[in-house]
C-alpha cells in the first residue's frame, strides 16, 4: 500500500511526483548548514564589563565641565534651528578659547607646583569629568573633548546618572 505502480492492466507512465529522493536531499543540506554556520558565525572570544556604575571619585584638581544646548525658548528643551552650545567650568560659563586657555592654565599651574614635568604620576593628573545634558547635541560635548585633549588633559570621562534601581560598585 505504500507504493503505487500505477493503474493496473495499463502501460500509461506514472504521473505522480515520488517525494523521498527530494526529502533526502533537504535534510542532507539542513545538516550541512547546520555544520557550517557555526563555523561562518565564529567571532572572538571576549569579556564584555558588566552592567554597573563605578563611583567616581572628584579630586580637588580635577576639571567639571557642564555641557548643554543653548535654550533660547526658555521651555527647557532645545531650539531646533540653535546649533549653540553652552559650557561651564564649574559654575562660571565659558566659551571655547576661554575654555583651551583656562585648561592651559590649569596644566602649567600644576606642573609648576608639583616641582616639574617628570614629576607627574597618574595620580596626581587631573581628570576632566564631563557632564552632558541629554538633549545636548554630540558636536557640542565632542567639540569639549577636543579643546580639553588639544589642551594637555589625557583623561576624559562623562558623569552621567544611573537609572534606577541599577547597582553600583565602587572602588577602594
Amino acid at each position: 500500500m505504500a507504493m503505487s505502480a500505477g493503474p493496473k492492466g495499463e502501460e500509461a507512465p506514472m504521473s505522480d511526483i515520488n517525494t523521498t529522493p527530494l526529502v533526502d536531499i533537504m535534510l542532507v543540506l539542513l545538516i550541512i548548514f547546520l555544520i557550517t554556520v557555526p563555523v561562518v558565525l565564529e567571532t572572538v572570544n571576549l569579556k564584555l564589563p558588566d552592567v554597573a556604575f563605578e563611583v567616581t571619585t572628584t579630586k580637588p584638581e580635577n576639571v567639571l565641565l557642564s555641557v548643554r544646548s543653548a535654550d533660547t525658548d526658555g521651555d527647557g528643551e532645545p531650539n531646533a534651528e540653535s546649533s549653540a552650545c553652552e559650557v561651564y567650568w564649574g559654575q562660571a560659563p565659558v566659551d571655547s578659547k576661554q575654555l583651551l586657555e583656562r585648561g592651559q592654565k590649569k596644566l602649567e599651574d600644576l606642573i609648576a607646583d608639583i616641582g616639574g614635568v617628570e614629576n607627574i604620576t597618574e595620580e596626581n593628573f587631573p581628570e576632566v569629568h564631563i557632564r552632558g545634558d541629554i538633549n545636548t547635541p554630540y558636536q557640542c560635548i565632542g567639540g569639549v573633548i577636543y579643546t580639553m585633549q588639544y589642551a594637555g588633559f589625557q583623561k576624559i570621562g562623562f558623569i552621567s546618572q544611573p537609572a534606577a534601581g541599577s547597582g553600583t560598585t565602587s572602588r577602594l
